[in-house]
């Protein structure tokens, strides 16, 4: 950014669009910013990276308007300069409101939001998210919380237009939920309580094929380790739900790329909430982060 222009009271727009792939329903925001002295562009966002835009991967239980996600973007777009896009997994269970879709909640797999995650991109870079026309875009920096990290980690060894990953608090296997298989072999249903919304929220055996079907292809590591790109990999030191050990080995893969930003005292979800209360120590450590790398590896100079 020239010399002075964040002085220039930069404002960061906000865009609701609906994606429809086949077989999905995507619901997202583009966030953006605006210059009011320079003139709305017809394709919302304009910025020092015009052919580059961020996208934001919730994770398990997690959606786009979860606690500190809306507050994550609009900052990114904001010091960044570049527009951010965040959405609603398919399988996420989120519609219209809190958790109103359990059933497709229920059948979501890593497969899936892997193809999720390419209907985003591809849009992007047609310049068009359903009927909201964007700038399109050639680059892409990726960052994905928990689950949502191992997804950005898989699609960034699959698709060469992204040039820079961040991830917060992420599984470094999708094996984990190989600790349900002998209840899904049995014919169970597997019920993961929501103690927030006190839902109990069905968990089939859908995520359990698809690791089996493509156990090399869902290789969380190994597609960390064929990375040619900057890697910043944040995680709380105090992460109740997914262990900092997860850190070490997703670092340890990517290798020389890798910036290991170890969050001193920081909760899964760095001591944020939903709702969201306001931002923290620990949360804002981890967006520095996340803008350094953005900055660093996606903006041009003028």
């Amino acid at each position: 950014m020239k010399a002075g222009a964040e002085d220039a009271m930069e404002t960061v727009r906000r865009t609701p669009f609906r994606l429809a792939p086949p077989g999905a329903d995507l619901r997202g925001d583009y966030w953006s910013t605006a210059r009011p002295a320079g003139g709305a562009s017809p394709a919302y966002g304009t910025s020092l990276a015009d052919d580059a835009a961020i996208v934001v991967c919730h994770g398990f239980k997690g959606f786009k308007d979860w606690g500190f996600f809306p507050h994550l973007c609009e900052r990114l777009a904001e010091r960044t300069g570049i527009p951010v896009v965040s959405f609603n997994f398919d399988g996420s269970g989120v519609r219209d409101s809190d958790f109103d879709d359990l059933e497709a909640f229920s059948h979501n797999t890593f497969s899936r939001e892997l193809w999720d995650l390419e209907a985003i991109l591809d849009g992007l870079a047609s310049g068009r998210l359903g009927d909201v026309r964007v700038v399109p875009a050639t680059r892409f920096g990726l960052l994905g919380h928990s689950r949502g990290g191992a997804t950005c980690i898989l699609k960034a060894g699959l698709r060469s237009q992204v040039r820079a990953l961040v991830t917060w608090a992420s599984i470094s296997s999708v094996t984990r939920y190989e600790s349900f298989a002998d209840r899904w072999d049995a014919g169970e249903t597997v019920i993961i309580p929501n103690a927030r919304t006190k839902q109990d929220m069905p968990l089939e055996r859908n995520v359990l094929d698809d690791m089996r079907a493509n156990r090399e292809r869902l290789d969380v590591l190994a597609s960390a380790a064929s990375l040619r790109i900057p890697v910043t990999v944040v995680h709380g030191t105090a992460d109740e739900s997914v262990p900092f050990s997860d850190a070490w080995r997703i670092a340890d893969a990517v290798g020389d790329l890798a910036r290991l930003v170890g969050v001193e005292g920081g909760t899964h979800t760095f001591q944020a909430g939903h709702p969201f209360a306001g931002t923290t120590p620990q949360l804002d450590e981890a967006i520095d982060a996340s803008v350094e790398l953005f900055t660093r590896a996606l903006k041009r100079d003028e």
